[in-house]
């Protein structure tokens, strides 16, 4: 039974949590991209060290943003990461990122949360679902997803790949 002393967002708290674990872990990721390999790529497709690295640092208060709204019009969209000038540009987008995410989640009522939001492109509906889904596969799920594709980068270049969720080749937690 809901009480008066309860939270309009408790929907939203769970998840908040779960941001602010996964923001200190992006951030030991995001503090070994080195300035000198920016425009590195490991494929011509691929985007480069350092435009992956600005996204990663964005999204979570760029897809936040959004999600206030009722939805996005993809055709409407730009999606080609800056490519960013040194790592403290990266490190200072992240740190805004994270403050405009919690300031956001932070706010979202249950009722915001289960409201819908849709994605388009022109006239065409591509989904429509709860904000709070959208909050998870786009803004954390896609995060995570292109967080690991950076640790493959940092391999790649033979930079030391932090702790994630366990040891890696280069740290163990438990020893």
């Amino acid at each position: 039974m809901a009480t008066a002393t309860m939270k309009a967002n408790t929907m939203i708290e769970p998840m908040l949590g779960e941001f602010q674990q996964e923001a200190a872990v992006t951030k030991r990721i995001l503090e070994r991209v080195p300035s000198d390999k920016l425009t590195w790529r490991p494929h011509p497709k691929s985007m480069s060290l350092g435009q992956l690295a600005i996204h990663i640092a964005t999204v979570p208060g760029a897809i936040a943003t959004l999600a206030q709204g009722d939805g996005l019009d993809v055709s409407q969209a730009a999606f080609e990461p800056p490519q960013p000038k040194s790592a403290q540009e990266i490190h200072t987008a992240f740190e805004e990122s994270v403050r405009t995410a919690e300031t956001v989640l932070g706010a979202m009522t249950d009722e915001t949360a289960l409201g819908s939001w849709t994605l388009k492109r022109g006239d065409k509906e591509i989904f429509t679902q709860p904000r709070i889904g959208v909050l998870r596969s786009i803004m954390l799920n896609h995060w995570y997803h292109h967080r690991g594709q950076l640790s493959v980068y940092l391999r790649l270049l033979d930079v030391s790949v932090p702790v994630v969720y366990g040891p890696t080749a280069d740290e163990n937690p438990f020893m």
